[in-house]
């Protein structure tokens, strides 16, 4: 069986376990929805750039259509709009902060400050890899009371199984993804590691 064969059987599979977006009604819509819906590409797979108004606008409107059960989505596009990610919030410094909006390394200078924890400079909600222990992973948080915590996850004896449709619906399950949304604690950056695959060196960005 050659190459080509075994990828068109694989996307088959894929579409299998995760269809695309399907809407149930017809309804109107963006031209930018009706795009990923006539490409089939979903909205893990948004097309626009992190940060820019179409990509939190897309997530949105795809949410809203969701809400109203005009929407059919796969597993990884129904926890995105189930999280509070296209949401936003207005500081008491009057800074507005996306929530749970995935970091990318070529974004982080944009969006990402600086902080001291232990007489160092630090970067806040900037994951990075700990070869040596005790856990996989680990990045520096700013706790409620203001003061800055380093949070560390991930078994090291396990490899991040993200990019397995059926093992990452399993983490999902287990871990309680949909309820994790404080960022001070470990199961948080464990359900959202996949947001910063780039930066961490994971073969897959799919959500958990």
């Amino acid at each position: 069986m050659n190459k080509k064969i075994k990828n068109i059987i694989r996307e088959s599979l894929l579409e299998l376990v995760n269809p695309p977006m399907k809407l149930t009604e017809n309804v109107e819509i963006s031209e930018e929805l009706e795009y990923h819906l006539d490409n089939n590409i979903s909205l893990s797979e948004n097309v626009f750039r992190i940060y820019s108004d179409g990509y939190f606008k897309l997530i949105n409107e795809v949410r809203d259509l969701y809400n109203r059960n005009l929407i059919r989505l796969n597993d990884d596009d129904t926890w995105i709009v189930e999280s509070d990610l296209g949401k936003r919030v207005k500081l008491n410094n009057g800074d507005i902060v996306w929530l749970d909006a995935p970091i990318y390394e070529n974004d982080l200078e944009d969006v990402l400050t600086e902080a001291k924890h232990r007489g160092k400079n630090v970067k806040l909600n900037s994951p990075f890899r700990t070869p040596g222990g005790p856990k996989k992973f680990a990045v520096y948080v700013k706790t409620p009371k203001g003061t800055i915590k380093k949070v560390t996850f991930g078994d090291p004896n396990l490899k991040v199984r993200n990019r397995n449709p059926k093992a990452a619906k399993s983490f999902r399950a287990r871990h309680k993804c949909d309820q994790k949304k404080d960022r001070t604690t470990a199961g948080y950056w464990s359900c959202s590691v996949g947001r910063y695959a780039k930066k961490l060196g994971l073969k897959s960005s799919r959500s958990w």
